[in-house]
């Protein structure tokens, strides 16, 4: 069912989260576009201004590692001013309500957590770009440390620690998915009696399997994206609206 107007998708969205008793929220990155944090495939997205840098090339490459943190801080300001949405809060509200117990998201940029969500009951599926690791040792470096070493030698620094090549703690487009959020998200997706597809093309996969098996396993399946996605036709609800209008009522006061 596509939700004919903002009023009937707000009205039928509360009788299915009434009605639930788990629900998953999967987030991707529509959610913050109200937040200034621009998304990747929509015009004026990021991978319309930058082809992604490949993990491969990110390993093999000063260069590529170069370019990729001067990006990072181009970006460092939008991260930085950016406060949780109404969506956030919203999920943030049901988590509290006792209705959403976790989060499964593939956004990078903290707002869920910076909306009182739990960190411990969210699955970052593509990492965070708040913080940096090293690839090698794994040990942590906080952006502004980073920013300092690259700014003073106008090169992506190396691990102190280990002399490995410290990234952000996103997963670039090569790198393997981390095996314990995928796991998590899979059990999650698995006891959840309605999930919520929220500003996700559902195009990068394997993440957009979740969707799918939610519905297999006998879950409703709402999807919240602006833009058609291929699993609108198997979806109990699907809402064309502005996220933040759809999920403001939820917002609890």
């Amino acid at each position: 069912m596509i939700a004919p107007d903002l009023e009937s998708a707000i009205d039928r969205l509360r009788e299915l989260v009434e009605d639930a008793r788990v629900i998953l929220p999967f987030t991707g990155a529509g959610i913050s576009t109200e937040c200034g944090i621009p998304d990747f495939r929509s015009p004026g997205g990021l991978w319309t201004k930058n082809k992604p840098i490949p993990f491969d090339e990110f390993v093999s490459s000063q260069e590529m590692r170069d370019e990729a943190w001067r990006r990072r801080f181009v970006l460092e300001e939008s991260f930085a001013r950016a406060k949780p949405g109404r969506g956030h809060l919203a999920l943030a509200s049901l988590h509290r309500a006792g209705k959403a117990p976790a989060l499964v998201t593939q956004n990078i940029d903290n707002l869920h957590q910076n909306s009182g969500f739990p960190a411990e009951h969210i699955v970052e599926l593509h990492g965070n770009t708040t913080y940096a690791t090293c690839l090698d040792c794994a040990t942590r470096y906080e952006m502004g440390w980073v920013r300092k070493k690259f700014d003073a030698q106008r090169r992506a620094p190396d691990c102190p620690a280990c002399g490995g090549y410290i990234k952000s703690a996103t997963i670039s487009f090569g790198q393997s998915m981390p095996a314990e959020p995928m796991q998590r998200a899979e059990n999650l997706t698995n006891a959840c009696d309605l999930f919520l597809a929220i500003g996700s093309s559902l195009v990068v996969w394997p993440a957009a399997g979740f969707p799918l098996m939610a519905k297999q396993n006998g879950a409703g399946l709402v999807i919240i994206n602006r833009e058609p996605t291929e699993f609108d036709g198997i979806a109990d609800l699907v809402v064309r609206q502005d996220i933040g209008d759809v999920l403001a009522p939820f917002i609890a006061h």
